[in-house]
């Protein structure tokens, strides 16, 4: 191998008379180097703003949820959280009361969502309730006579509310008075401020305690649904089936892939479709190669009958030009794969690509590359680029060496 792969090194960087070759040869590496480099940064990319838009939608909503399917709530919650607690790979079951709601600040109003939760196991998996955007979590002992409530941050801001302002709910639940029916409502403290990082979620959303929720919305000895905290997320559908087996038939358990299942399936659709359209350019790469190779086979016939009039086989010629249009493969794959990391650390250190947060949920575009992800695109890269040598590998290997030195 070390004399075959001698000859395609010369050959690959000598002066050749044709220059118009060494220009083709340059235009395959270039295009090798610009498809690798463009699908690592688009499938970074795209796998960066899934994975930061899959953990804020995670941090903010349930692994599982067990719901009731009368729409009720669920009742006796206590012995389900009990059974669910004991599946292998659930690691915190809390039960969640919600409902619709008004919220009324200092002269404005905006419509949401209102939880009722514990907030102390909920803290233990929720990063967002750790880390207030302000204030504190609602604490009976610290609030006094007016219950606490958190809101999002987003959701302060619409209202003008601040850690220590008054919050009027209005519930869709109805209380009788003299004068007929009216919206059921309770004033708030507002004690602290989240930012889980998800517009929606933080532009929506309030939390109360579990108890006061219930009170509220009429739900005693009752709760809308367990939320359910798994140490494996992509374990969720397994986990399901096995839950779904110890609860009674009015109970149902979603997972959060089936919740968002529209948003994560277009993402995964657009990832291959740009990983398809994108290889385009290696595919046109590895037909300059071809050129290359053929223009390479007819510049060097004389050389090839040499070599073939001296003993070298069919075989090793073949292999000649396999190495030389390998080599072109290899560098510009390996060229390509540089400027996409680079891209990506640029991107990532100086937050090059910056987004609506209200719309796409986050602020900059993150760009992150699985192992797995850069092995494929080297390898398809690759395969594509030593499958374009085996045409003009074969053209030279059947040259006549004494057609080509009678002729030369």
């Amino acid at each position: 191998m070390a004399f075959e792969f001698f000859i395609a090194r010369r050959y690959l960087t000598a002066r050749r008379k044709q220059a118009f070759i060494s220009v083709i040869t340059l235009i395959s590496i270039l295009g090798i180097a610009i498809g690798v480099a463009a699908l690592i940064i688009a499938i970074s990319l795209i796998t960066g703003f899934q994975g930061d838009v899959q953990d804020k939608i995670l941090g903010a909503t349930s692994h599982l949820m067990v719901s009731d399917i009368t729409g009720e709530g669920l009742r006796d919650y206590e012995r389900t959280a009990d059974l669910v607690r004991g599946v292998d790979g659930v690691v915190s079951v809390t039960p969640v009361v919600y409902n619709m709601a008004l919220f009324s600040g200092l002269g404005r109003n905006a419509g949401g969502v209102l939880k009722g939760i514990d907030f102390e196991s909920e803290a233990k998996t929720a990063r967002w309730l750790s880390d207030l955007h302000m204030g504190r979590l609602p604490d009976p002992e610290r609030d006094g006579a007016r219950e606490g409530v958190l809101i999002g941050r987003e959701l302060a801001l619409q209202l003008g509310a601040a850690a220590g302002d008054v919050l009027t709910v209005y519930t869709s639940a109805a209380r009788l008075t003299p004068i007929g029916q009216v919206p059921k409502l309770k004033r708030f403290l507002v004690t602290g401020i989240f930012s889980a990082g998800l517009y929606e979620f933080d532009s929506t959303t309030a939390f109360i305690s579990h108890e006061a929720a219930q009170k509220l919305f009429d739900l005693e000895e009752r709760t809308s649904y367990l939320q359910v905290t798994i140490r494996d997320i992509f374990q969720a559908s397994r986990l399901a089936g096995e839950i779904s087996r110890l609860l009674p038939p009015s109970a149902y358990v979603t997972t959060w892939m089936d919740l968002n299942r529209s948003l994560f399936s277009a993402l995964k659709l657009e990832k291959t479709i740009l990983f398809l359209t994108i290889t385009l350019i290696v595919f046109v790469a590895a037909l300059n190669i071809i050129a290359t190779l053929i223009l390479m086979v007819m510049e060097k016939t004389r050389d090839i009958g040499i070599l073939l009039a001296m003993g070298a086989t069919p075989v090793s010629i073949r292999r000649v030009f396999f190495l030389q249009g390998a080599m072109i493969g290899v560098i510009g794959t390996a060229a390509g794969t540089a400027l996409g990391l680079l891209w990506n650390w640029l991107a990532n250190t100086f937050q090059l690509i910056h987004i609506p947060v209200d719309i796409y949920q986050i602020s900059f575009v993150p760009f992150r590359l699985r192992i797995t992800d850069l092995a494929v695109i080297v390898g398809v890269s690759l395969l594509i680029s030593f499958a374009s040598t085996l045409f003009p590998s074969y053209r030279a290997a059947r040259v006549d060496p004494m057609t080509a030195l009678k002729y030369e």
